[in-house]
């Protein structure tokens, strides 16, 4: 049993009994005195688990209350390869909001795998540096905005914004019902109902221009209508009529796109001639024909026909846009 598991036994045995004796712990985890005297020091100035002997009842205890209440749930109790793996999870956090809107609530965290890291003879900031995460096409948002957003899902209650759609380059102010948070491409965008336009609306926050708690309980919508909304289509925006989208990519470009996933309900094969067919759902063509878009010659649209000819119109008018500059 490595010192990780027996860890993880002296907590199980602590957490289930008032007190356990130092003898029944010997027993419990089969080791010697010199092993076990060495464990519970670990877990005392390593882990800082509230380890304590109480000489009333004979035995060791647990005292979560004398380090904040929550410390004890902070308790790490992972192997150095979990904690490899949390550190690398810390710097996504990090990379997608330099902003610092989830790194500051997660630094006791970080601060207590960097010391059980550096018990397993490792550096926590070299390990950092060996993961890069480069975003792009992100956009910014209002650290205030997020918080009150945050604070109005758990909370439950409604929010007064104003927003900008870039749609229609208007702006209105709107009490909306939060439902969901989704980081989506770099991005996050908040999943409500809209009591202006009574229907769920997708929200980017970065298109929120001012956000204001209310005290009016918010509207409830189940997780099921927010997947039948939200979900069914491509990308992130909704729709009710769902229609089937046949792609055709190039055997070239086909040894990429056969190893993507565009959509949890996508269907791909391979022809004859190395074609690679991709079938996908989607509610509104938008953000659907700038991905088919980017890989130009390589990919063409087979069906609908609606979509087809959609394509061929921006096709067009990138044709006419440089004509007119040479």
């Amino acid at each position: 049993m490595s010192r990780t598991d027996r860890a993880a036994r002296i907590r199980q045995c602590l957490s289930t009994r008032t007190a356990i004796s130092f003898d029944r712990l010997q027993a419990e985890l089969e080791v010697s005195r010199a092993t076990l005297t060495r464990d519970i020091a670990y877990l005392r100035s390593v882990m800082g688990a509230p380890v304590e002997f109480d000489r009333e009842r004979g035995g060791y205890i647990l005292r979560p209350e004398q380090y904040g209440g929550t410390q004890l749930e902070l308790s790490i109790w992972f192997s150095s390869a979990e904690i490899h793996a949390l550190l690398t999870m810390q710097q996504l956090l990090a990379n997608l909001d330099e902003g610092g809107i989830l790194t500051r609530h997660v630094q006791p965290l970080t601060e207590r795998l960097n010391a059980l890291l550096g018990a397993a003879k490792d550096d926590a900031e070299a390990v950092r540096r060996r993961v890069l995460i480069v975003g792009l096409g992100k956009r910014p948002i209002t650290l205030t905005h997020f918080e009150r957003i945050g604070s109005a899902l758990l909370r439950r209650k409604r929010l007064m914004i104003r927003y900008a759609a870039r749609s229609s380059n208007t702006v209105s102010d709107r009490e909306i019902s939060p439902q969901r948070l989704v980081h989506y491409r770099e991005n996050w965008y908040l999943e409500a109902w809209c009591h202006l336009r009574k229907e769920l609306r997708s929200f980017a926050l970065d298109a929120i221009r001012e956000a204001h708690l209310l005290a009016t309980p918010a509207r409830e919508v189940s997780l099921r209508t927010l997947q039948t909304v939200f979900g069914p289509g491509y990308g992130i925006f909704s729709g009710q009529r769902i229609q089937w989208a046949r792609l055709r990519f190039s055997p070239e470009r086909a040894r990429w796109v056969a190893h993507e996933a565009w959509h949890p309900k996508q269907k791909g094969r391979f022809d004859a001639d190395g074609h690679y067919l991709l079938d996908i759902p989607y509610a509104d063509h938008r953000e659907l024909m700038m991905d088919i878009l980017k890989h130009g010659r390589h990919c063409e649209v087979l069906g609908p026909a609606e979509l087809r000819s959609v394509v061929e119109s921006e096709i067009e008018a990138l044709r006419t846009l440089y004509a007119e500059r040479l």
